[in-house]
């Protein structure tokens, strides 16, 4: 079973080391693009093949997101590099792999309720947790159940049960952190029992640059202190129990692979500055989101074109998005002069041959009192990011209980609220304060007159 040409990082011949160690359960967690999920995939695949009719698991959250990725993308390419002689059945229908030696590596989301009960129906000698920041804890362990499968390998007995799991690192409170860094139980808080089988190890891109291009390195590098933290230093953040959008809730429902529904509604949202067409270094930027009313109910989050230029400039960002995505409207924010940005709009479709269907809205709240109600559709999960956005979700991070935390103006998380206000209408209406009782008033021939008079008659 000899690697076709492919040959391990020095970052992935330490994993492999404590892959082969004597941990039952062991998390990779780092920076993004670091190899950990090609490597615990080979590690699963090399275990199907040392125990013939053995049974494996890999799990993500989302089932929509496992095809995508793992069983499209991940386990075609580590066959191809690793196992370049090895035959092995795709069963695209019951999305489950037979290998060679009768061995089967199974493939669930685990929020298929109807799909993962007939999976947990049967017991595992490996279960692979891909993406596991997204997984509620409660899940996890429901699954682990099932890691009972006793099975012989060709040679050496008993193959050892073992769970894998990987992440971007979340923040301090996430159950990752509390299991594998902290060794506490994440529901008791308490020391877990045998310590000695977990075992965390970070993996970080810049021990896979070989694999990389530089571009992405230096995009990885470029980021905001909170996202460069998780995705290029692969840190667990420190917790913030004030935050409005809790990166699980953004984390857990992010479409990193495939493509999103179709859209019943599109709207390009902008959030103006004052910035100016030659001189707006010191200015903040333009907002201008695109985002969409699923098929399925959910909203999706599917463009960040925020730009610091004037307005011929993001007049036409704008606009084009429109065309680009068959948007329904534009919606833009009125405070840095609604007729001027409605104006913008207008020079911009006639210049493009179009015409735009656009409506103002007016920021008579704060940020926060606007931002509530759109936090609480994250944490319905009705939100779907579909990719990453680095600066928005980095403004996102700072909108607190307590007010924005901010250094700058959050223009690119206003112009996604006022998107996912127009998509949702109803969640952007401030609720009626409770007066207490009606007492209706006292009935009186001058009084009768008033009322009718108001009434129009």
């Amino acid at each position: 079973m000899a690697d076709g040409g492919f040959h391990l990082t020095e970052s992935q011949l330490q994993a492999q080391e404590v892959l082969a160690g004597l941990a039952r359960y062991i998390i990779l967690y780092g920076g993004s693009r670091s190899g950990k999920t090609f490597l615990l995939v080979r590690s699963v695949v090399l275990r199907a093949l040392k125990a013939p009719n053995s049974r494996h698991a890999i799990f993500r959250f989302r089932l929509a997101h496992i095809k995508a990725s793992v069983w499209a993308q991940t386990l075609p390419d580590v066959m191809r590099k690793c196992f370049p002689g090895v035959d092995y059945d795709m069963n695209r229908g019951e999305l489950y792999v037979t290998l060679q030696n009768g061995s089967e590596i199974w493939f669930g989301g685990l929020d298929d309720k109807d799909r993962t009960e007939k999976i947990l129906g049967m017991e595992f000698v490996t279960v692979y947790f891909n993406e596991c920041s997204q997984i509620p804890w409660a899940s996890i362990q429901l699954a682990l159940t099932r890691l009972a499968q006793r099975i012989e390998q060709s040679i050496g007995g008993m193959l050892v049960a073992r769970a894998y799991f990987d992440c971007n690192p979340p923040n301090k409170a996430h159950w990752t952190y509390l299991l594998f860094i902290k060794k506490v139980d994440p529901d008791t808080r308490e020391a877990i029992r045998s310590p000695e089988l977990y075992e965390a190890l970070k993996m970080n891109p810049q021990g896979n640059a070989e694999n990389l291009e530089s571009s992405y390195l230096d995009a990885l590098k470029s980021m905001g202190p909170r996202m460069r933290k998780r995705f290029w230093d692969g840190e667990f953040a420190d917790a913030n129990p004030d935050a409005l959008f809790p990166e699980e809730c953004i984390d857990m429902n992010r479409l990193a692979d495939g493509e999103p529904p179709d859209m019943v509604r599109i709207v390009v949202a902008i959030d103006p500055s004052g910035a100016g067409d030659t001189d707006n270094a010191g200015n903040d930027a333009i907002g201008i989101v695109v985002a969409g009313l699923g098929i399925d109910g959910r909203g999706y989050l599917l463009e960040d074109l925020t730009v610091k230029a004037g307005p011929k400039t993001w007049g036409r960002v704008a606009v084009e998005a429109y065309i680009r995505w068959r948007a329904s409207t534009v919606v833009y924010e009125t405070n840095f002069g609604g007729a001027m940005v409605e104006m913008v709009i207008r020079q911009a479709a006639k210049e493009l041959g179009v015409r735009v269907a656009a409506r103002p809205v007016s920021a008579s709240r704060g940020k926060v009192v606007r931002a509530e109600p759109i936090s609480q559709l994250y944490e319905e999960n009705k939100i779907v990011h579909v990719g990453y956005f680095p600066e928005l979700e980095e403004e996102l991070a700072n909108f607190t209980t307590h007010g924005f935390v901010g250094s700058r103006s959050p223009n690119r998380a206003d112009a996604l609220v006022w998107s996912l206000t127009a998509l949702w209408p109803s969640v952007g209406k401030p609720k009626r304060e409770f007066q207490g009782p009606r007492i209706a008033p006292k009935i009186g021939p001058s009084s009768l007159h008033a009322g009718l008079s108001w009434m129009g008659h």
